[in-house]
């Protein structure tokens, strides 16, 4: 480490790149190091004020949006993580009171998971912080550069869906 170099200095998936580093890969690197800052405050957050996780959280917020319901393979399919992992969750708020769990009179191999009167409260109470914290940390854009980065990085989804599933097609051809 050279005198010059900070031991307090962040270092973030940014911190690798060169100036000679294509404008693509800059480009991507700083959109996962903004993204990595704001789940990484809103984590801190979660756990400071409501001793809370982010994938719980998450969990409530699926199934907030249907208040009917969701069966457990659903929620894992949402959240993008292994049964185990709402299993274990799950079990924690339904000891909490949070949630509850049932067999559908249709499948009683199956559980759906639904928010108790509880469960929405406190999941109200967390979502109004998170999107207070979130507005906060995008606070150095203006509303015009808000709007310009959102439909930029809607231009760019759009683009990385084409090129996968053209890719995914290439593939089916062989």
């Amino acid at each position: 480490m050279s005198a010059t170099d900070s031991l307090d200095a962040p270092v973030d998936r940014e911190s690798r790149l060169k100036d000679s580093d294509h404008e693509a890969l800059r480009l991507w690197l700083r959109l996962l190091t903004c993204t990595n800052l704001v789940e990484g405050a809103v984590r801190s957050e979660l756990r400071r004020e409501f001793d809370c996780t982010l994938p719980r959280f998450d969990l409530m917020a699926q199934l907030e949006r249907h208040p009917e319901g969701l069966r457990m393979g659903e929620l894992s399919r949402r959240l993008m993580v292994t049964g185990g992992n709402v299993t274990g969750i799950t079990d924690q708020l339904v000891r909490e009171g949070l949630v509850t769990r049932e067999a559908p009179p249709d499948d009683r191999r199956a559980f759906v998971v639904r928010l108790t009167p509880a469960g929405r409260r406190s999941f109200q109470r967390m979502a109004q912080a998170h999107e207070r914290w979130v507005i906060g940390l995008f606070g150095a854009l203006s509303a015009s550069e808000r709007r310009s980065l959102y439909a930029l990085l809607a231009k760019l989804k759009a683009g990385v869906l084409a090129a996968t599933q053209r890719a995914d097609e290439g593939e089916d051809a062989t």
